[in-house]
């Protein structure tokens, strides 16, 4: 962070020589003990003239002129970056009370609770142990459509949807499930415990890969019963996938494994000729790195992608992340991908953890030009 040191005798010097540019600023009093003051602004020159400039008589607006002797300001390239700075700074500076100024809503997640010996499915916005054996899926934009997807996905497979820990007993007489044939009953050993923990691996199979195991599968069973002549089957599975895949088109495209969300968000930036690139890793976002649009003499020789993933690599990711703080970057991912209007690009990698490198040399050119993004096939 830059770092000016504020006299009220030289406003003037020290207000033009800040940025009239968007940053995330902090403000440090005279006195050591006390707090500072943190937020961000799309114009920091204009908000620091409000906060510092002379008052004038009978006025109720914050003025902080008289208590203010530091000034640390990063200027920033987009309000992706604002917020994700700003929330950096915060959780450094206000250790306990960060998460109720930058207001975080958790992102909805669907559970997969592989750590219960009758594993089942539900929706939560709280992440377990990182090194557990239970599986997560998000972000997704609201509850209701996390518990939607996964109840319509839940309709193609027979596992359970009770919650309540089983001690499984032939004479307990079964839910409505299990007389539809919707669910192989556990509770009351309708089926062995091999027989239930292939069906999970069905469920995880499909989640992991967004639908399209279940497709893959019913497909070739169809096809099976059309060399086979039995066509009334054939035509039973062909209405089977038609039902899926609505059900897959409700997916938005964030939505993946949690420990396996990789990705590039690339956003305009404050330095002339850049963009900045935000690896994301196992869904923890890092810190933004300056990507020049034009190479340096050492590196004409190299092709863009190349550029790239020398960048990329370079990126440096913290050890030893907790899950409250890999729940508070998914609430930030969250809150920028399902914006109406959002500034910037995102680039998935595939299931091989991949990136898709001539999208993304695309996807700069368009951000630094200010153009739309491409739409997603």
């Amino acid at each position: 962070m830059e770092r000016v040191e504020f006299a009220a005798a030289r406003d003037a010097e020290i207000f033009a020589a800040i940025p009239a540019a968007p940053a995330v600023f902090l403000l440090r009093g005279t006195d050591p003990s006390s707090e500072p003051y943190v937020t961000k602004t799309a114009n920091l020159r204009r908000r620091l003239q409000r906060l510092l400039i002379t008052p004038t008589e009978r006025t109720k607006r914050l003025n902080l002129r008289d208590h203010v002797r530091w000034i640390e300001y990063s200027q920033t390239g987009s309000d992706f970056e604002s917020g994700f700075l700003l929330y950096r700074l915060l959780r450094r500076t206000f250790p306990k009370t960060y998460a109720e100024r930058m207001r975080l809503r958790f992102a909805p997640l669907i559970k997969l609770h592989l750590e219960n010996q009758y594993p089942r499915a539900s929706v939560t916005t709280r992440l377990g142990r990182l090194n557990g054996r239970n599986i997560y899926y998000g972000p997704f934009p609201s509850r209701t459509m996390a518990e939607k997807f996964a109840n319509d996905s839940l309709d193609f497979f027979k596992m359970r949807r009770c919650v309540e820990d089983l001690n499984p007993d032939p004479q307990f007489p079964g839910c409505i499930y299990s007389e539809m044939k919707m669910c192989l009953a556990p509770c009351f050993k309708g089926c062995t415990d091999q027989q239930y923990e292939a069906e999970v691996t069905r469920v995880q199979s499909y989640f992991d890969t967004a639908g399209e195991s279940l497709q893959r599968e019913i497909s070739a069973q169809r096809d099976q019963a059309s060399t086979n002549m039995e066509f009334e089957e054939a035509s039973a599975l062909h209405t089977r996938i038609e039902k899926l895949n609505p059900v897959l088109a409700q997916l938005p495209e964030i939505v993946r494994r949690i420990d396996r969300l990789s990705a590039v968000i690339v956003q305009p930036s404050s330095s002339p000729n850049c963009v900045n690139l935000f690896r994301i890793q196992a869904a923890v976002i890092s810190a933004p790195m300056f990507f020049p649009i034009q190479a340096g003499d050492h590196s004409k020789s190299q092709s863009m992608e190349s550029r790239i993933q020398e960048c990329l690599s370079s990126i440096h990711f913290e050890d030893g992340k907790t899950s409250l703080e890999v729940m508070e970057h998914l609430a930030i991912l969250k809150r920028w991908f399902y914006r109406s209007n959002k500034i910037g690009e995102i680039f998935f990698a595939d299931n091989k953890g991949v990136l898709p490198f001539r999208r993304i040399v695309r996807g700069i050119s368009r951000v630094f030009r200010g153009e739309k993004p491409e739409i997603s096939p």
